[in-house]
């Protein structure tokens, strides 16, 4: 199997995260790039087996606007920087991907550069998509192009022209002779030309059978860029919508439908799309969450869906950043790493918890997924031999599923056993788990700590509803002391299955309990 198949990677954006001035002076090196070693530690410490980082490469400004692809940014440091950095990571058992920015280079790239001075008799004028000599843009160039995104600064590159094909195609050959690269990340896939990207696949596949090449794809069918041509994997923006609102609305049936309609699409078991929570282009999602706490259950929803997991640098410690005034640059800051790890956050325990769990257990890279049950707030499945529970809910859960023997619960080390074919699991609120069948070759996991009451994961494990300490009317009692109290009168009346349990405890609903526990006699 492949490595990317099993990885779970962890994604910086070098320029912010090494604190690099917005717009590249041009001037000598300055080595920013070493400093990022001591994440490389962490990186590894977490259990993270892959690394996403870009862009790298001469840019104007943001990294995306291309100058030179065949040097380091030198904001940056210099090609034997990276080279050491790749080197490094290599050594920590890390794989590297970088950003391919193949659409389009920035205005000061070379064959740009020689268009504006020579127009119709440059050499590169057929180099880019639709030039116009006859137009005129911002920049008062007096001719115009095809861009990215309605955006000049962004020039788009004609992929269908040999010449810059092979130019890119060579640039990627340097990488991987020069940097020892594993993989890339093409920006903007979902507008590249599919000719291109097969040529593409074709040459990494010689350079490195196992390179991967994964796609920024935000909507379509992702079937049309993932096949044995073109693309190993793609940016699995549904699920990530599927994250966020599936959690704000309280409707787990978002984020079922997602994996139901991609698996139904053919993207299950032999495609691996590329999960995550946030990245470098959208809010973080501890901004994008209206309760903190439900970062639990998103993030072991990230770990456990079928998909290859990423964190973004910084968010295994609940950072927040939203997009302001149209800038991205809160999304991508300079941090502290020393700062973050003595802060101790509640969500970090939980991350890297999940990505050692995600190392060992191979169900997560290739087992099978079956839905068990789903409510909006309530959501169960099987990855193989393993079941993942998560609930959305203010209040603790129970969700009850066919299973056979006793698991135990990776994160916070709860014991279950089925009883006639099925078991409850219980769930605290905002809660989440993956239960992992007890036996000799199981191993057993370090539960994460308690943590606080108003952070995610605090509560402890759903217990029954207490019935009353002293005497109530009906109408006196909480939702909880109904549920409670209508649990004891099933008992009266003979055995409670854990469907009739689990009934009680799904109806949060005060004037239906009410008229339940009075119909009792």
């Amino acid at each position: 199997m492949a490595w990317f198949e099993e990885a779970a990677f962890y994604h910086i954006y070098p320029l912010g995260l090494a604190g690099a001035p917005a717009q590249n002076p041009y001037g000598e090196p300055v080595h920013r790039l070493p400093g990022l070693l001591p994440w490389v530690d962490h990186i590894r410490e977490m259990g993270f087996t892959g690394l996403y980082i870009g862009p790298l490469f001469e840019s104007v400004g943001h990294g995306y606007e291309t100058t030179d692809y065949r040097r380091l940014d030198s904001r940056l440091g210099t090609n034997d920087d990276l080279k050491a950095f790749v080197a490094y990571c290599h050594e920590a058992g890390i794989r590297v991907v970088l950003d391919g920015v193949f659409n389009h280079t920035g205005r000061d790239f070379f064959a740009f550069r020689d268009l504006k001075e020579h127009r119709e008799s440059s050499a590169y004028r057929d180099w880019y998509c639709h030039v116009n000599f006859w137009g005129n843009n911002e920049y008062n160039d007096g001719f115009s192009y095809d861009n990215w995104g309605g955006y000049n600064l962004l020039v788009k590159l004609n992929l269908q022209n040999p010449a810059v094909r092979d130019y890119l195609y060579e640039t990627v050959r340097f990488w991987v002779q020069e940097f020892d690269i594993d993989g890339l990340r093409l920006d903007a896939a979902d507008v590249l030309d599919f000719e291109f990207m097969r040529g593409l696949r074709a040459l990494t596949g010689s350079l490195k059978p196992d390179f991967w090449l994964m796609g920024e794809v935000i909507h379509g069918d992702y079937g049309r860029w993932v096949n044995e041509r073109t693309l190993h994997s793609v940016t699995n923006y549904h699920l990530h919508k599927a994250l966020y609102s599936g959690h704000n609305d309280h409707n787990y049936f978002e984020i079922a439908h997602t994996v139901r309609r991609q698996r139904e699409m053919g993207l299950g078991r032999e495609v691996h799309l590329y999960s995550f929570a946030d990245n470098h282009d959208v809010e973080r999602i501890a901004t994008k969450l209206r309760e903190k706490a439900q970062l639990l259950p998103v993030y072991v929803l990230l770990y456990t869906l079928p998909g290859i997991p990423s964190v973004y640098y910084g968010s295994e410690f609940g950072t927040e950043g939203r997009k302001e005034r149209g800038s991205d640059a809160s999304l991508r800051p300079c941090l502290n790493l020393q700062e973050l790890l003595d802060s101790d956050p509640p969500v970090y325990g939980i991350v890297r918890a999940l990505t050692q769990i995600h190392r060992q257990e191979s169900a997560l890279w290739y087992g099978e997924y079956r839905e068990l049950a789903l409510t909006t707030t309530q959501y169960a499945f099987a990855r193989g031999d393993l079941i993942v529970t998560v609930n959305n809910a203010d209040g603790p859960a129970v969700i009850s599923v066919p299973a056979q023997g006793a698991y135990r619960g990776a994160l916070f080390g709860e014991r279950i056993a089925a009883e006639n074919g099925r078991a409850a699991f219980p769930l605290g609120a905002n809660g989440g788990e993956i239960w992992i069948p007890e036996g000799e070759s199981r191993q057993v996991y370090e539960p994460v700590r308690s943590l606080p009451a108003s952070e995610p994961g605090r509560e402890e494990p759903a217990a029954m509803p207490q019935r009353a300490s002293s005497p109530k009317s009906y109408e006196e009692m909480t939702v909880e002391e109904l549920q409670a109290e209508i649990l004891a009168k099933m008992a009266a009346n003979g055995p409670v299955t854990d469907r009739m349990r689990q009934d009680v405890i799904d109806n949060i609903y005060r004037n239906s309990l009410l008229n339940w526990v009075r119909s009792f006699r």
